[in-house]
C-alpha cells in the first residue's frame, strides 16, 4: 500500500472511530434525557436519527468521491448561490425554523438542515474556483470576490450564529494564506469585517451576556453561566479514568445541549482524562492525515482543498474542546463526526470525502517548492 492510500485508509479510519464513539455517546445521553424527563419518545429515538444521517453522509461522500474535486469546482458558483438562497428562506415563515431564538434551520417535514454549515465547505471551494482562474489576483478582484463573500456571511450574522462566521473567516484567511495571496489586501478588509461583526455582536443581548459569563462563570450560575458551570463539572469529576461509560450524573437534566455542543464533557465524566487524551489523538490523527494528503497531491486546486477543508474540520473540534474546558466563550460550535447533528456531520462528510479526493502519488512541483521556501 503507496503513502497516498496509507493516508486515505488512515483518515477514514479515524473518521469512523469517532463517529462510533459519537454514536454511542449520543445515545448514552439522549436515552438518559428521555428517561429524567419522561418524553413520550423512544430512548433510540436519537440513536436511530444519528444513524440515518450517517447512512446519508456516506451516500453523499461516495458520491462526491465519485464526482471528484475538479466537478465540485465547477459547481462551487451554483452552490454558493443555492445556499445564499437557502439563507434567506431561514427567514420565511413556514419555511424557516426558529429554535432558541436563531433562525438557522430550514425545516423539511420529519428533518430539518442548517445552511450555513454546508456554506463553510462551499465558501472556499467558491473561492478556490475564482482563484485559479486568475492569472494574477489584483486588489480590484479580490475585493469584488470578497464583496460576494460578505453575503452570506452578513446573512449567517444576522440569524444570528456568531460561531459559524467566526469559523468560516478564520477559514478563509488560512486559505488566503496558502493561497499566497499578499496579506495587504486580505488581512485590512477582514479586520474591517471583523470590526463590523464585532460591534454587531456586541449589541445582541445573548453575546454580551455570553462575553460577562466568560469573563466570570459564577456571575450567572441559573442562566448563561450554567451551562459552562456544568460543563466544568463534568470533566473534572471524570477524574483520571472516569465514573464509566453509561454513569454520567451531569447528563442527567444538569446539562443542556449534553448531546450536541457539550457531549465532550459528558465523554470526559464518563471517560476521564484518558478518554480525552485518545478524543485529542484522533483528532490531530485526522489532522496529520489531511495535511499529509494535502502535502501529496499532484494538483495545485486539491492542495488548496485538503490544506483547508482539513484546517476547517480541526478549527471546529479546537473550539469546541476549547469551550468545553472553559478556555473559550460559548460559540455554539459541534464537535465533528461526534456530536448529535445531521447538518454537521453531511457537511464534514463531505469536506472529508473531497480531502480524500483530492490526493494523488506525486507531489506537485509548486508545493515542493514551496517548502524549499
Amino acid at each position: 500500500m503507496n503513502t497516498g492510500k496509507k493516508s486515505r485508509f488512515f483518515l477514514l479510519t479515524f473518521v469512523t472511530a469517532l463517529f462510533a464513539v459519537g454514536i454511542l455517546m449520543v445515545f448514552n445521553t439522549t436515552s438518559a434525557e428521555v428517561i429524567d424527563r419522561s418524553l413520550n419518545i423512544s430512548t433510540h429515538h436519537a440513536l436511530y436519527r444519528q444513524l440515518i444521517f450517517g447512512l446519508i453522509s456516506i451516500f453523499c461522500g461516495l458520491l462526491v468521491y465519485y464526482i471528484g474535486f475538479q466537478k465540485l469546482l465547477d459547481l462551487s458558483p451554483y452552490l454558493f448561490y443555492v445556499l445564499i438562497g437557502c439563507l434567506i428562506l431561514v427567514f420565511v415563515p413556514g419555511v424557516g425554523q426558529q429554535i432558541n431564538g436563531g433562525n438557522r434551520w430550514i425545516s423539511l417535514g420529519p428533518f430539518s438542515f442548517q445552511p450555513s454549515e454546508f456554506m463553510k465547505v462551499v465558501m472556499p471551494l467558491y473561492f478556490i474556483h475564482l482563484f485559479l482562474k486568475e492569472e494574477k489576483m489584483t486588489w480590484k478582484r479580490f475585493y469584488l470576490i470578497i464583496l460576494r463573500l460578505s453575503v452570506p456571511l452578513a446573512l449567517i450574522l444576522v440569524e444570528p450564529d456568531n460561531g459559524a462566521v467566526v469559523i468560516i473567516m478564520v477559514t478563509m484567511m488560512a486559505l488566503f494564506f496558502i493561497c499566497r495571496i499578499k496579506w495587504i489586501y486580505w488581512l485590512l478588509p477582514f479586520l474591517f469585517l471583523g470590526g463590523i461583526g464585532v460591534a454587531v455582536a456586541m449589541q445582541m443581548p445573548h453575546v454580551k451576556a455570553r462575553i460577562r459569563v466568560y469573563m466570570n462563570p459564577e456571575a450567572d450560575l441559573l442562566g448563561k453561566g450554567h451551562q459552562p458551570y456544568q460543563a466544568k463539572i463534568a470533566a473534572g469529576s471524570g477524574g483520571l479514568y472516569g465514573r464509566g461509560v453509561g454513569a454520567s450524573l451531569q447528563k442527567l437534566n444538569y446539562l443542556p445541549e449534553a448531546r450536541s455542543d457539550y457531549i465532550a464533557a459528558i465523554y470526559a465524566e464518563e471517560l476521564g482524562f484518558i478518554g480525552i487524551v485518545f478524543l485529542v489523538l484522533l483528532y490531530l490523527s485526522i489532522t496529520y492525515s489531511g495535511f499529509h494528503i494535502a502535502f501529496t497531491t499532484t494538483q495545485k486546486a486539491g492542495f488548496y482543498i485538503a490544506a483547508t477543508l482539513t484546517f476547517l474540520v480541526s478549527l471546529q473540534a479546537f473550539l469546541n474542546l476549547g469551550v468545553v474546558s472553559g478556555l473559550l466563550p460559548s460559540k455554539g460550535t459541534n464537535l465533528p463526526f461526534f456530536s448529535q447533528g445531521g447538518s454537521s456531520l453531511l457537511a464534514n462528510a463531505i469536506a472529508v470525502t473531497l480531502i480524500m479526493s483530492a490526493h494523488r502519488i506525486k507531489e506537485h512541483p509548486s508545493w515542493q517548492a514551496m517548502k524549499k521556501n
